[in-house]
This record gives C-alpha cells, structure tokens and sequence, in this order.
C-alpha cells in the first residue's frame, strides 16, 4: 500500500468554493487561505445559519489505546465519507495538530490511508498559522508578567505562586525547567519557569471553548497566572495583557476550511491535547458545522476516559449542544495489549506473537472495551463501536469483539476498512450510526457544577475510572482551598492523567478496580473555565525518542516534502 502522504498527494481535490457550496455557505463566509485547497470561515456564518435545523452531533473516540494510537482520526474521516457513500450529508470538525507529536513519534492527524484530510502536509505543518498566533498570545502575557516584577511589582505577586508558563510547539524536555532573569538588572528577575508545549497553553483551551470574539476577550481577562503575597488571585486583565492576547488571536478564531481524500467537508479548528487540556476541537467549529450538514462527525482525543468525558462534560456545557451517539474505536492488537500478555513500544515491530490468532487474550482484554462502553452510557449516549481492521487480524477474533460489544450494550460493531477502501470500507459502521442517532437518547451529565471541588473529582475517578478512593498531596489540598475560597468552586473538571490506562498510572492495564488515585496538583484554568488537577507524573512538555520523525522528513529534488508519514 502506498504512504499516506503518497496517496494524499496523488488525490483529486475539489476547489474549496465547491465544498462550501455543498455546505450552504456563499463567497462571502470565507476567504481562500493562500491555496484554492484552504479557507477561513468567517464568524458571520453563525448567525446566517442560525435558523438551519442541526444536525445529528457523533463523537468519535476509543477504548484505551496502545502507544500507537488506535485510529481516531482515521476513523472520524472514513465515518464522515461512508455517510455520504450511504446518501447523508455529513461535515467532520476535527483539531488541528501540533508539530510536536508531527515531528516525534506519533506522526499527524489528518488519518491515514484512504481516509484522510486534504492537503495533509499543510494540515500537519503549520496550516493557517492558529497555533503560533496561540504561542505568541501566551509569551506575551508571560513577558508582561515578567516586566511587573521588574518594574518594582506593583501587584504585589508573589513569584513563587506563578504557574504561567513560556510555550513552544515542538517536543523539548531540555525546557521543562528553566531559569530567565539571569545577567544584569536590566535583564529581569532571576525565578525559574519552564516552558509547555503551545496545544498545553490555556489560550488554547480557550480558543477551542470560546463561542464569540466578545467570549474570547473575557476568558483572556479572566486568565488567573498566581496570586498576591496575600493569596488573591491574579488575572491577565490586571496584568494589562488580555487585549492584546485577543488581538493576536483575531485570526486564529475563525475555523478553518478543508476537505477529505473523497470530498467530504472538513471544519479544522484549535488543537488542545486530551491527556493535559480538554482535546477536543472548538466549539465554534462545531457550532458552524452543524447547520451544514445532517451529520456532524467530530473527535475527542485519546480514550473515553479522557476525551470524551471532557467532551460530555466540558465541551457540551459550554456549547449547548447534545450528542445523538458515539464511536468507540477498537482494535485487536490494543485488546490483546489489554491482557497484559505483550509489550508494545513506539519505534519498534509488534512482537510476532501479538499477529498469531488468539481469541482467549482479545476476550480477557475486552474488559476495558466494556468500561468504556459503560461510561459513554452513563452520560445517556449510544454507543456503536468501529472495529478499525488490520491485515493480521483474525476473522474469530472480529467476531468475539463484536459479540462482545453488543453484549455490553452497544448497538452493534462494525468491521471497518476505510484505512485500505476509504469511505466504502466503512458504510456498515455507517448504517449503525445512523441508527444510533434514530434512538432515542437521554443526554445527562456526570456531575453538577455546584458539588465541591473534590466531590466532582471523586465521581470522574470513581464513576470513569474504577478507583476506589481519591488521596490528595498537601499541594493539591492548599490548591483547592483556595481556589473555593476564590469563587472558581463552580469549575468543571478537567483531569490531566496519563491516556495509557483507565487509572492514572500506565501501568495499569484492562479494568482495574478499587485502586486509589493521588492528587498531586491542582491548576484552576478560569479563562478557560474548569479546574485541572494533574493525576501522576504528568509532563506538560513532552521530549522526542531516539529516532523522531523529524528525521525523515526533508524535500527530494523537484521541492516536495518526502518522508511525512
């Protein structure tokens, strides 16, 4: 089979006017972006099409992956073409990706195959520019920060109290932790700081949370970077950044405009990972996407655990917006992972014995795909799971998955084969979708916001993640004190922990139960609108492997990028 990066350059695309068209949009709802292939929507569009009928609202997620990834996206994109094979309209919101995993070892997420988004490699490398504008919003209120305390610190911070940090959109361990201020006076107060990856920025989140300009202005003043010697909070409204952050990120508001391999609208927008952020792609995407089409495909990041509770009880308070149903994407070689038997590692073959037929080892790892599909239900959402196929995969072993499946409660399990066939191998997952969106659905959150802090912590780890009982380190408990005493108890949560398990700790395969969670920290992202408390060790910058990926990528002799997946 040819690359993805092969096929995508190989495809037929259609001039983005065409796409729009088949959206109901006109010339005057976006702007061509530096290619026919590439377009900015313009915010009007929210109210232009505010009286069109939404669409069906599907979320996309996963059981918990290998360190391979299970094929979201890919799947998400095969989705939304197979729904138009079967005769519906349908339009995917996808989030745009950061260069760090692009360049490391995960690779992009425009999918793969014949499944993909179009242009991939402007869609992995850089794309209209939103995650810089991101960068440059959120070094600005780092550097204003840093001429307060300079110039005598006239808000009375407390240095040590800051948690705002410096950005970058690369993978960089050896900015994890940084000293600035060195040198002359003149050169600022020494303190040490570090730096995040860019999608780990607040100013993210907010980008893919806010559902206007006038939105985005007040969550960038409500942006808390520390507080006083006398623990009141301080905002970037106090320090005088909020409106120049807002200008930085006119741009970066208005979703962009692409296509898949087969034509199918794609709305990119905001890229916030799911592990450390709420990983999902912005509500005005969605908001924009759903007068566009009878079904609306979006994606959340990593598992069911994490993204799509993030998505359930983040994205759709501050949206409005309720999901009709949700994928559960499954495969063989993470089942089998699941039952502790086989060690996979990024960078290096699947061990041999991981292909050989094995029903035993995919039924003892299917308790996680059970958990999973028992906390979509808890939030009242049909679940249909997408079993994403693999050339080695045993035609029994499908079998026991799909058995399974719908024995546990989802509508049904589908064989999917839209990697290799693109849409065609994915119209069964389609026709079950369809169907889960038919039935009726009783959408619930999982907590109120007027519950404390802790109360709303316990109930994600013990109702999502199977813990029994919550511990929390002296840091954090300060943390959360404070944070009620400041009035930001209301938050939802949004909780950082490891993707490679249900619990907080990697190692911990399958359905674990009855373990205890620690609560290391507790952050309060109140521009954004929750509260992150940080579950293990959590890495907020992420390092490269030995090999990256950046190595193979380059430009051969006619000027076209080589070696990007």
């Amino acid at each position: 089979m040819l690359s993805d990066l092969d096929i995508a350059q190989r495809a037929t695309l259609k001039p983005l006017t065409e796409i729009a068209t088949l959206m109901g949009l006109e010339s005057d709802d976006y702007d061509i972006y530096g290619s026919p292939y590439i377009a900015k929507l313009r915010l009007n569009v929210l109210d232009k099409l505010r009286a069109k009928p939404n669409a069906k609202y599907v979320d996309v997620t996963a059981i918990t992956p290998t360190p391979l990834g299970e094929g979201k996206s890919t799947t998400t994109v095969g989705l939304g073409q197979a729904l138009n094979i079967i005769g519906k309209k349908s339009v995917i919101t996808l989030r745009q990706p950061s260069m760090g995993p692009t360049f490391g070892i995960k690779g992009g997420a425009a999918g793969g195959g014949y499944s993909q988004v179009v242009p991939m490699e402007t869609f992995n490398l850089h794309l209209t520019g939103d995650i810089h504008a991101v960068a440059a919003a959120n070094n600005l209120l780092a550097a204003m920060i840093d001429n307060k305390l300079m110039r005598g610190n006239p808000l009375n911070i407390d240095p040590y109290s800051i948690t705002w940090k410096r950005v970058v959109d690369m993978n960089d361990r050896a900015l994890r932790n940084i000293v600035i201020g060195l040198g002359t006076k003149d050169d600022g107060i020494p303190r040490e700081t570090g730096f995040d990856i860019a999608v780990a920025s607040e100013v993210m989140a907010i980008l893919a949370l806010a559902t206007s300009p006038q939105d985005l202005r007040e969550r960038m003043g409500r942006i808390v970077i520390g507080f006083t010697y006398d623990k009141k909070p301080i905002t970037a409204e106090q320090i005088g950044a909020a409106g120049a952050m807002t200008v930085l990120m006119q741009e970066a508001l208005r979703p962009t405009l692409m296509q898949t391999l087969e034509n199918t609208p794609v709305i990119v927008h905001a890229g916030p990972f799911a592990n450390i952020a709420h990983g999902n792609s912005s509500i005005l995407a969605d908001l924009m996407g759903i007068k566009c089409g009878e079904y609306l495909i979006t994606e959340s990041g990593f598992g069911a655990d994490i993204g799509a509770e993030k998505f359930f009880n983040i994205k759709c308070r501050y949206s409005g917006l309720a999901p009709d149903a949700a994928v559960l994407v499954v495969t063989v070689r993470a089942l089998k992972s699941h039952s502790g038997k086989y060690k996979i590692q990024p960078g290096k073959p699947l061990p041999p014995e991981l292909l050989e037929r094995n029903v035993e080892h995919v039924e003892i790892g299917a308790a996680n795909l059970i958990k999973h599909i028992e906390n979509v239900t808890k939030h009242g959402v049909t679940p249909v799971v997408a079993i994403n196929v693999f050339e080695n995969d045993h035609p029994d072993e499908l079998a026991a998955i799909q058995r399974i499946a719908t024995e546990a409660g989802a509508l049904g399990a589908a064989v999917c084969r839209h990697h290799a066939e693109g849409g065609k191998g994915a119209t069964e997952l389609a026709e079950m979708v369809v169907q889960a969106c038919d039935t009726p659905s009783t959408f619930k959150f999982l907590y109120d916001l007027n519950q404390p802090i802790k109360a709303k912590i316990e109930t994600i780890c013990k109702e999502i993640y199977g813990a029994g009982a919550v511990a929390y380190e002296p840091l954090a408990e300060r943390q959360i004190r404070d944070y009620e005493a400041n009035g930001f108890g209301s938050l939802p949560i949004c909780m950082a922990k490891t993707h490679l398990s249900l619990s907080h700790d990697p190692g911990l395969k399958n359905a674990p139960s009855g373990f205890t969670v620690t609560v290391r920290e507790a952050r309060a992202s109140v521009g954004a609108g929750y509260i992150y408390p940080l579950l293990g060790d959590m890495r907020t910058m992420p390092g490269l492997s030995e090999h990256p990926a950046a190595e193979n990528v380059d430009l051969d002799e006619n000027g076209n990028i080589v070696g990007l997946f």
